[in-house]
């Protein structure tokens, strides 16, 4: 059975800081591609930074510059350092897995987590 179970979000302040973590069981997670979405209240699922299964990454526009994503393979986590956080960052923030290709479309990725929320305010 495939779970993949985040963890770390919270209440911030503007500029501050969260690390956010998932942990995958029931999958090869070495091969497996890797992503971040986000949910906001009223919006679609929106896609924030993936790191594929030989290390490369790729971020939205909207956070370059202030998250940083990476991966353990040994202890099968992904994990998404977030800085600067701002309130439009307030979301719920979902990791998802796919072993077939290099994507930033969320029909690519097969395996979701329940998500953890993010909120950003003063």
């Amino acid at each position: 059975q495939v779970q993949l179970v985040e963890s770390g979000g919270g209440l911030v302040q503007p500029g501050g800081s969260l690390r956010l973590s998932c942990a995958a069981s029931g999958i090869i997670f070495s091969i497996n591609n890797m992503a971040w979405y986000r949910q906001a209240p009223g919006k679609q699922r929106e896609f924030v930074a993936r790191v594929n299964a030989g290390g490369g990454t790729d971020y939205a526009d909207s956070v370059k510059g202030r998250f940083t994503i990476s991966r353990d393979n040994a202890l099968k986590t992904v994990t998404l350092q977030m800085n600067s956080l701002k309130p439009e960052d307030t979301a719920v923030y979902y990791c998802a897995a796919n072993p077939r290709r290099t994507s930033q479309n969320q029909r690519d990725y097969d395996y979701w987590g329940q998500g953890t929320q993010v909120t950003v305010s003063s």
